[in-house]
């Protein structure tokens, strides 16, 4: 209720680095699937699951996974308590949240991450969590967290990148795409 009460609502149309931004400058030799997961304001960790796994049967081997905020939790969550069964080139998880200590806001849902959080690492080898030292929505003290629990997790921390990722172009997450990829 306190999120309902208090986001930000807006008019204005964003142009955001996860949309079209993306694929143009990915261009024609990749494949952007973006799931839109169900109830994305009342999500459950569950429901997401289910409709994540409808999607893998089409997915190749050597895919790269990215999930963003709720989506990085998910895609943590679900890699840690799960075999893959494609092969996973690089997972990019973008400002997840880690626990429940975030301002204002509640991870409920059932997207709660547990202890172990090492079957990420096997699942996906190439592994790197990216977070915004000015985010105010998922403090950077949550890199900290993953990154007492992934020791082999490549986690940057960009100083010029502001807020949570509301950001119009990230060309340093289309560098390390096409870095994995070649």
């Amino acid at each position: 209720m306190h999120y309902l009460k208090n986001r930000d609502v807006s008019l204005e149309k964003k142009k955001r680095w996860n949309g079209a931004y993306l694929d143009e400058k990915l261009g024609k030799n990749f494949t952007v699937i973006r799931p839109r997961m169900p109830l994305q304001d009342n999500a459950r960790y569950g429901e997401w699951a289910i409709h994540f796994e409808r999607y893998i049967p089409k997915l190749r081997n050597g895919v790269i996974l990215i999930g963003e905020s709720l989506g990085g939790i998910f895609l943590a969550k679900y890699l840690s308590e799960h075999a893959f069964p494609k092969k996973i080139r690089a997972t990019y998880l973008i400002c997840p949240p880690f626990d429940n200590s975030l301002p204002g806001e509640d991870l409920v849902g059932g997207f709660r991450l547990k202890s172990n959080l090492s079957r990420i690492e096997r699942n996906s080898p190439n592994t790197s969590l990216l977070f915004s030292r000015n985010d105010d929505v998922v403090p950077v003290t949550h890199a900290k967290k993953y990154a007492a629990k992934l020791k082999s997790a490549r986690i940057v921390v960009y100083k010029h990148v502001k807020g949570h990722f509301q950001i119009s172009e990230f060309p340093e997450i289309v560098e390390m795409i096409r870095r994995v990829a070649a």
